[in-house]
């Protein structure tokens, strides 16, 4: 889609800055919102005209994307703007929320009129900034407003379904996240060992590198344990214990146990206690250790 877009991102972290800065490098007009203003301030030099409050924001927009902590913040958000909201607004739903989180916001999204696109995103801080995400989406593959937004913070967009109500986007990215923060609390524990037994960790790099056992995230995630970088987060320690509370949540739901996904919980919430909350949840690996 040429046509130049109004979209508004409500929630300017990691990758809600990302995503606006790409979708004013895309050439719509983007207006942003976050709760601490200041947060937000640094994208005017980007293009992004920062608003006040949600309504402010909301005003005129063909699309709104929300990326924010969890869903009940999201509904809190909504509610500001929904004076607003025109009907037939497209909202983009990319908040982690799990499954009753989803549900709720595409009630929300009934009552106002909007046009609801469940599309959580997979990737970091790195992806994001590149407009290199992959999307996952529900909703009416269609419409060019919301593709027009996908195009411009991802490379890849993967449709699980028709109706953004089905929540079928929101259950596929609670599946992939259960994968990845297995990856994470692999490797630190790994490197955990590895420190308590004396064994150099380039040892255990250089016997799984090209083989079946390696994997991405052993060298991102594992990189930044052994650089003391944990503070650059690129994935957040909190919200990786939210979003696995919400898997561990939605298992439980669906008469399913997940073991590694609980004591994963009990991981991040040990390291969050220790003070590293506001890293990068590859500091799970400091649960390994009494501090």
């Amino acid at each position: 889609m040429s046509e130049q877009l109004h979209v508004t991102v409500l929630g300017t972290g990691i990758m809600g800055a990302a995503m606006a800065r790409n979708l004013a490098r895309a050439g719509h007009a983007v207006t942003a919102w976050n709760r601490s203003r200041d947060k937000a301030a640094p994208l005017a030099a980007d293009g992004v005209s920062v608003a006040d409050t949600p309504a402010e924001a909301v005003a005129d927009a063909d699309a709104v994307l929300t990326i924010l902590y969890d869903g009940p913040a999201v509904q809190e958000v909504m509610a500001q703007a929904a004076p607003a909201l025109k009907p037939g607004v497209r909202w983009i739903q990319s908040t982690t929320a799990g499954l009753d989180g989803a549900s709720a916001l595409a009630a929300v999204a009934d009552e106002h009129g909007l046009v609801f696109f469940d599309a959580p995103v997979l990737g970091t801080r790195a992806p994001a900034e590149a407009g290199q995400l992959t999307v996952l989406a529900s909703g009416p593959a269609d419409d060019p407003v919301a593709n027009a937004v996908f195009d411009a913070i991802g490379a890849k967009t993967v449709w699980t379904g028709a109706d953004g109500a089905d929540g079928s986007a929101s259950r596929l990215k609670l599946v992939a996240n259960s994968w990845v923060l297995v990856l994470t609390h692999g490797i630190g524990e790994v490197l955990a060992l590895a420190k308590g037994l004396g064994v150099d960790p380039q040892g255990f790099y250089d016997l799984i590198q090209g083989g079946p056992l390696d994997a991405g995230y052993a060298h991102a995630k594992g990189a930044l344990i052994l650089d003391g970088a944990t503070d650059q987060a690129s994935f957040g320690l909190d919200t990786a214990l939210k979003d696995t509370r919400l898997i561990v949540e939605a298992a439980a739901a669906n008469g399913v146990r997940l073991d590694l996904a609980e004591a994963g919980a009990e991981r991040f919430r040990r390291a969050s206690a220790q003070g590293h909350g506001d890293e990068d949840m590859a500091a799970t690996y400091f649960a390994s250790f009494d501090e």
